[in-house]
């Protein structure tokens, strides 16, 4: 159920039916030059409504602020500075939590978002909330060995062959293939010395050009079968959240160990 097609009674009874929300993060960034920017949003609010139809849940509107500095240098991109964003995310989770949710999916539509969504839910143990925080984090190791069987190419990451693949099975309208370099693009490896490290600059220093791998070979029908793993990974994640009470309790236990440390100090 999309939060946004329903009525307002219509949603007060999806909160009480389901008690999850599902919140799909992506960003408006650069993908090559045949994706849209929205591709990162656009994929996932159609994979968590796609997943919600089959463990019933409700999907938060398409969301499309994340963390994606590392685009700045292309037109289109939207990236808002580190402690508003932080604070818009927590104020759209804090919402969700308001309207009745006890239980709330971060799904990562965009690759950059990740170690921001680990903070966030890091940072639920802050302040005590009334909902628990979940991050879902993507295929199991068997559903990414049949992601690879479904693929042609092995270097993926950005507008690739899995991602333009997808777009084609959502949103084709939107997918100019005409626009795809005739070769491949393969990683610069400009900052091979500091592997041992991580830069900022990092994804930058690989593909200047926004574009990861050789999208030429990008299908349909790869896109609805890549599509599906992801569907029916993420419905089984919603399922297991829907029952889970070892996190929310963990939480309760938590919080009054904390209280139990203030009142020493009083």
């Amino acid at each position: 159920m999309n939060w946004e097609d329903m009525t307002a009674a219509e949603f007060a009874r999806a909160v009480q039916n389901t008690g999850v929300c599902v919140l799909a993060m992506g960003v408006l960034e650069k993908h090559g030059e045949h994706l849209p920017l929205g591709t990162d949003f656009l994929n996932g609010h159609t994979l968590a409504t796609l997943a919600a139809e089959i463990e019933e849940a409700v999907v938060f509107p398409p969301f499309y602020f994340g963390q994606i500095f590392e685009a700045m240098c292309y037109p289109g991109t939207v990236a808002l500075k580190p402690t508003l964003l932080f604070d818009v995310l927590q104020g759209v989770l804090d919402e969700i939590g308001r309207n009745g949710f006890r239980k709330i999916i971060i799904l990562s539509a965009h690759g950059g978002n990740k170690f921001l969504v680990n903070y966030l839910a890091q940072c639920s143990l802050a302040e005590e909330k009334p909902y628990a925080l979940y991050v879902y984090q993507g295929l199991s190791k068997k559903q990414q060995e049949k992601w690879q069987k479904v693929c042609e190419t092995s270097v993926h990451g950005h507008a690739c062959e899995c991602e333009t693949s997808i777009s084609l099975a959502n949103h084709a309208h939107l997918v100019k293939m005409e626009n795809i370099p005739a070769e491949p693009t393969l990683p610069l490896n400009r900052t091979k010395h500091l592997d041992a490290g991580f830069t900022g600059i990092h994804f930058y220093s690989n593909y200047p050009n926004h574009y990861v791998g050789d999208a030429k070979v990008a299908t349909v029908e790869k896109g609805i079968a890549l599509r599906q793993l992801q569907v029916d990974s993420l419905a089984e994640f919603i399922g297991a959240v829907k029952e889970d009470e070892v996190v929310p309790d963990l939480n309760r236990e938590f919080f009054s160990r904390v209280t139990d440390v203030k009142n020493l100090k009083a």
